[in-house]
């Protein structure tokens, strides 16, 4: 005993020196954060202190009317029986820049499902502009509660200037909820854009080209329909970290497609003896073997079905239709030997990206649209189930950078805030990741040098 109330005269002195650390360090946080953080965290400690009234309230606690095991033990023989607990569930609140993110356990008859119903309440609870209820593993569920409006909040990219971690990852923005958006590369032949003017898409895929520009691992070529020269539109920024470039020119843009085509069938031709596989994805992309990624904006210039019976349409006819055959060489086959190709329209009806390309893209995001006709064509019919979600919301000036997505593993469609490059940061990095540009024909003549193979280099095409 004398030993135990020796440690007790230390106790009180530690514990009140851990409590004083603790708020030194919780006051630390709250001066370096930004205000909406601030205001975060003022509600997450309400949150924290108003959820066993609220839980009761909102029906989220279970009666157990078996005692506890300490009850049972110390309980007398003729003692009336113990009253029946209330269970509430544990909860852990982190707060950021936008809500609350709240982990809590399950209980009997407490389950993701009842959450889901008291959405609604603790949305009103917590004053947020919504709630959702996910599960998050065995037992648990993840409770996301946004204060702002992540798809009203305009946000600004900076990049980093290094190469990305994983190659195969294209971080896109955050959902409604805050959360980042992120799809998978890998094995994906095609993406398609779609939108207004002015709604967003050209500054999505700067995004990508700026994210992926500093990885020698990946080289882009670029077809533009707004421009007749590299120093002119939205690219002219970007333009010396692409291989090739170029305009409105039907017969420079049909060139460029002939050569990417043919990458593809010495690619195809190659890959096993020279990687050890069928699909590059099995290895990832790397400097040899680059992930090849051609961009077509105003993809409907190249597309475009010429009428008339004189020599001139004929041959813009002509043109324009074998266009279409070599990018559906490219989208139908390489895919498995690295090459995508991302087409970027107003709208992706079948008169501006032929359907035969349009619908072997799996990943479609639209921008703003004007009628449910171009929504359904962007993102497929099942979009006109889902009128809450539907791009034609999108029109008001605030939206200008949201786009709609389907995302593999959820039901229904995503609403995703892409955040806006600047042209200096884009500038920026073309200019600090321009030595890394590299023509692939002459990375895999390289690569087939070094295996001691021979190869007869394609023609080059200057920008």
């Amino acid at each position: 005993m004398e030993a135990i109330t020796g440690y007790a005269a230390y106790a009180l002195p530690i514990a009140t020196a851990l409590v004083g650390v603790w708020l030194v360090w919780t006051a630390v946080r709250y001066v370096r954060a930004d205000k909406g953080t601030r205001v975060s965290m003022r509600q997450a400690v309400r949150v924290r202190w108003g959820w066993v009234r609220l839980a009761r309230m909102a029906g989220l606690t279970v009666t157990d009317k078996t005692p506890s095991l300490l009850a049972q033990i110390t309980a007398q023989k003729d003692s009336p029986p113990p009253s029946p607990r209330v269970l509430t569930p544990k909860i852990k609140v982190k707060p950021d820049q936008y809500g609350v993110t709240v982990q809590a356990r399950t209980l009997p008859q407490v389950g993701l499902e009842e959450y889901q119903k008291s959405a609604r309440f603790l949305s009103d609870a917590w004053r947020c502009t919504r709630v959702s209820v996910l599960p998050d593993g065995p037992g648990k569920v993840v409770i996301r509660g946004v204060r702002s409006d992540p798809l009203t909040t305009p946000t600004r990219h900076r990049p980093t200037g290094r190469p990305p971690a994983d190659l195969t990852r294209w971080e896109l923005g955050v959902d409604e909820y805050a959360a980042k958006v992120c799809v998978s590369l890998a094995n994906v032949p095609g993406v398609t854009v779609a939108g207004v003017p002015g709604a967003g898409k050209t500054s999505g895929v700067n995004k990508f080209v700026c994210d992926f520009a500093p990885s020698p691992a990946v080289q882009i070529a670029t077809v533009d329909g707004k421009v007749s020269r590299a120093s002119e539109g939205d690219y002219a920024d970007l333009v010396k970290r692409m291989f090739a470039f170029c305009g409105d020119d039907l017969d420079e843009a049909n060139a460029l497609f002939k050569r990417l085509v043919e990458l593809r069938k010495r690619r195809s031709a190659t890959i096993r003896d020279v990687l050890g596989v069928k699909n590059m994805w099995h290895v990832g992309p790397s400097p040899e073997w680059p992930l090849t990624v051609l961009i077509i904006d105003e993809a409907h210039t190249f597309f475009r079905e010429y009428k008339g019976s004189d020599t001139t349409t004929k041959r813009l006819a002509a043109l324009t239709a074998e266009n279409a055959r070599l990018v559906e060489d490219l989208v139908k086959k390489g895919r498995s030997v690295g090459i995508l190709v991302i087409l970027i329209s107003q709208k992706t009806t079948g008169d501006a990206i032929p359907t035969f390309i349009r619908d072997v893209c799996p990943i479609g995001l639209s921008f703003a649209q004007k009628t449910v006709e171009a929504a359904v064509a962007a993102l497929g019919e099942d979009i006109r189930n889902w009128p809450d979600a539907s791009p034609v919301t999108l029109q008001d000036p605030a939206y200008v950078g949201v786009a709609v997505m389907a995302m593999q593993g959820r039901p229904g469609y995503t609403r995703i805030r892409t955040p806006y490059v600047s042209d200096a940061d884009a500038a920026r990095v073309a200019e600090e990741t321009s030595h890394l540009t590299s023509d692939p024909d002459l990375c895999l003549n390289a690569l087939l040098r070094s295996t001691s193979r021979t190869t007869t280099p394609l023609p080059s095409l200057t920008k």
